[in-house]
């Protein structure tokens, strides 16, 4: 029977993955700066839904700090955010939005064969940034600060590149081993070179480093309007395991 991880674990997994420049803790609670560079890194949550005194206090607080930093205030809902909280940012008016799937694997017994032309970078190697921002369509600024996030992940990890046979990218992804649990992010293929096989080839090598370098599980975050990725990665075995979305002040 499959094991799969809580959560708990997929969510301090995640926020491991992929830090913030800022981080300030309240409680269980937690806000992350990163110039602006992806909701998950420009948000605040909560993560024990026991954790839900003075929510109306702290959702002011951190939204107020948000915007201090110049970014937008936005809460992260998981199903780690109590009821009260969940009431507290009703009563303040805060309307949800983009809604995303956390899918997860157990790795026990998996195997999975790169095909096609994978290499596998340092994530500061520029051959894998500017891999990953050409194929993202990235602003030089987002760039930049991407090079920043990437200088501060601490757990094990690598940049994965699939090749076009011309040479160019293809598709590229960023796997990393977060205590045991392998979360991948950055997926993007070459818009002109989608429904060929790159993503699921860079996929299935981003599986393999992860197993091969001791992850027990796997877990990935897709936004919910994503009905081609969700596909690719039920296809290699992920499984939906809850879902989140975002608040902001109406």
């Amino acid at each position: 029977m499959a094991t799969l991880p809580s959560i708990l674990g997929i969510e301090a997994a995640c926020l491991s993955a992929w830090p913030a420049v800022g981080n300030v803790h309240d409680g269980a609670w937690i806000w992350r700066f990163a110039h602006g560079y992806s909701k998950r890194s420009n948000s605040f949550q909560s993560l024990d839904p026991e954790d839900e005194d003075e929510a109306e206090r702290r959702i002011a607080y951190l939204a107020a700090l948000s915007t201090r930093h110049g970014i937008e205030p936005v809460f992260r809902v998981t199903p780690l955010a109590g009821a009260r909280v969940l009431d507290a940012l009703d009563r303040a008016g805060w309307t949800a939005f983009e809604e995303s799937r956390v899918l997860a694997m157990d790795l026990h017994g998996a195997a999975f064969e790169p095909t096609g032309d994978i290499r596998y970078f340092n994530p500061m190697d520029p051959r894998w940034y500017r891999a990953q921002s050409v194929l993202s369509q990235a602003s030089a600024k987002e760039v930049e600060t991407l090079k920043i996030l990437l200088g501060l992940i601490a757990p094990e990890a690598r940049g994965i590149v699939c090749y076009a046979p011309d040479g160019t990218p293809a598709a590229a992804a960023l796997a990393v081993n977060a205590c045991g649990i392998g979360v991948f992010l950055n997926v993007v293929t070459d818009r002109m070179r989608r429904r060929q096989g790159y993503g699921a080839s860079v996929m299935r090598a981003a599986l393999g480093w992860t197993l091969e370098n001791g992850a027990t599980a796997a877990a990935i975050q897709v936004t919910s309007e994503n009905a081609a990725a969700i596909a690719l990665y039920e296809g290699l075995g992920f499984v939906e395991q809850y879902r989140y979305h975002y608040r902001r002040p109406a």
